[in-house]
Formats: structure tokens, C-alpha cells, sequence
């Protein structure tokens, strides 16, 4: 599990976290989302131990990542999202990274390259930014570690590249093995993610299963805006709104509305889901 208690960041003058806390669970492919700047990927960082908290805890199975301990760090993978394209092959690549991770399997490894589709013996410097943004990919699940972390990891990638992304994060999610995907790319992972997390400049707005969102909210997707509606935009052929959901119905989340209304909703949706 990967625990965050009111922890404190920022960058010189500049804060970017004020005593938030957080969890993440085994078995779940959390979506992280938030505007420009909000520190999605500084929180990556921080649980990939690259950052140190300038207060509070950040703690992976127990153990600060910062404290860079072999036996936590094999734990975790991340790919940023402005990588440094290694001057080698991707199989060359990832049986060098292999070495420092017990859990790497080369089959695997191999059997991904030909799920999506590219060629792990060219060298990086070959390969189009998508190509290598899938390589990577392939490299990280290969490695097996129970922390997979993706910063806008759909980014370069063309509409069949996404849907293997897709395909293969969802044959690979385990009951033991944490992933977080940070995006703006929402439509990208609409349905591969759950729970989401939307953070805000110094404070975690939501965090919820689809369950929990369904519950608490309804999206009418109709001709007409909802008069209650918390929050209602247009689309071909009408409206989708966001309501309080007292009875509980069942309706069809849009992530990009659902973020859209918290945004505009911002204590609301605190006390509706506190």
C-alpha cells in the first residue's frame, strides 16, 4: 500500500502540496487527474522516491521511497512523461534494468513488444515517439513490480495504440499490483480506470470508485439541462447534467463531466462525498 499523511511539498517558493493524505490500494487502477500544475507529477515523483516531502509522510509498504532502499525502489516503476530515450535497443534496455528487478520476465517482455506491435531489436533512436512510449510500457509490465506509475501515458500514441495500451494494462492488472495513471487524457482510459482521484492546489477534491460516483451523483443525459443540476454541458443532440442522486439511480459516468463538475463544485462535492 502506498500511504501519504499530511504531507507538505513545493519547489523553493512555490508550494505544491499543504498537508494532504492519501492512499493507494493493491489491485486498483487509479485515474489521477487536475488542471496544469496541481502536482500530479510531482506526487508520481514522490512516491517513486525522486522528491522528499518537505513535511508529513510518504511511505510505500511501510518504507520512505526517498530513503532509496533497494528492496522498496524494485517495488516501483514510472514512466515519465518526458523520458530520456535510452541509446540502446528496448531488449537491451530492459534486460539492463532486469538485473535490479527479481520479478522481470523477458518472455513477457517479448510477448508485449508483439502485442503492441513494435520491434524491441531497432534501437530507441529508430523508433517513432509512439513506438518508443510503447516499448516502455512493455518494459514496465515486464518488470513486474507492484507499483506501475504512468505519467500521460496515452500521449504520442495513435487511436489503435491506445486501444492495445488499453488491451494490455487491463491483461496485466493484478490483485497484487497498484497502478496510477496521471492524464489530462481522460477519454483515453475512460474506461480502463477506477477510482479517480481530482486534486486541486493544496487539497485532494475526490477521491472515489465509479460505485461510490453513481451513488452520490447522476448523469441525465437529455434534451434539456437539468434545472438542479450542479453542473450541465452541451452535446450532440442535448445536454448531460450532474445532480445529487437521493435515490440512487444507476446512470453512465463521463469522467470528463464528472471532472468539470467538481471543478465547479468544489465544497460541494467535499461535503457530498466527505
Amino acid at each position: 500500500m502506498i500511504e501519504i499523511k499530511n504531507l507538505d511539498f513545493g519547489y523553493k517558493s512555490q508550494p505544491v502540496f499543504k498537508n494532504i493524505s492519501l492512499c493507494f490500494e493493491k489491485g486498483n487502477i487509479y485515474g489521477l487527474l487536475g488542471e496544469n500544475g496541481v502536482g500530479k507529477t510531482s506526487l508520481l515523483k514522490l512516491i517513486s522516491g525522486l522528491q522528499k516531502p518537505a513535511a508529513g509522510t510518504c511511505e510505500v509498504d511501510g518504507i520512505a521511497p526517498f530513503n532509496r532502499y533497494p528492496e522498496t525502489l524494485q517495488k516501483i516503476f514510472f514512466i515519465s512523461e518526458d523520458f530520456a530515450i535510452p541509446d540502446n535497443t528496448p531488449i537491451n534496455n530492459v534486460r539492463e534494468l532486469g538485473v535490479f528487478y527479481p520479478n522481470y520476465d523477458e518472455k513477457l517482455f517479448l510477448e508485449l513488444c508483439e502485442e503492441l506491435e513494435v520491434d524491441p531489436k531497432r534501437k530507441y533512436g529508430e523508433l517513432s515517439f509512439g513506438q518508443q512510449k510503447k516499448c516502455l510500457i512493455a518494459t514496465a509490465l515486464s518488470l513486474n513490480t507492484d507499483y506501475l506509475l504512468l505519467d500521460e501515458p496515452t500521449n504520442g500514441l495513435d487511436i489503435p495504440s491506445k486501444t492495445l495500451f488499453r488491451q494490455v494494462i487491463t491483461k496485466h492488472a493484478t490483485e497484487n499490483r497498484t497502478i496510477i495513471i496521471s492524464t489530462h487524457q481522460v477519454k483515453d482510459v475512460e474506461n480502463l480506470i477506477d477510482p479517480i482521484i481530482i486534486l486541486d492546489h493544496d487539497e485532494v477534491l475526490l477521491k472515489a470508485s465509479f460505485r461510490e460516483i453513481t451513488d452520490k451523483l447522476y448523469f441525465d443525459y437529455g434534451m434539456d439541462e437539468a434545472p438542479e443540476a450542479l453542473y450541465s454541458e452541451m452535446i450532440p443532440g442535448g445536454y448531460v447534467s450532474v445532480t445529487r442522486n437521493p435515490n440512487h439511480y444507476d446512470s453512465r459516468i463521463s469522467i470528463e463531466v464528472l471532472f468539470n463538475t467538481v471543478m465547479k463544485n468544489k465544497e460541494t462535492i467535499k461535503q457530498i462525498f466527505g
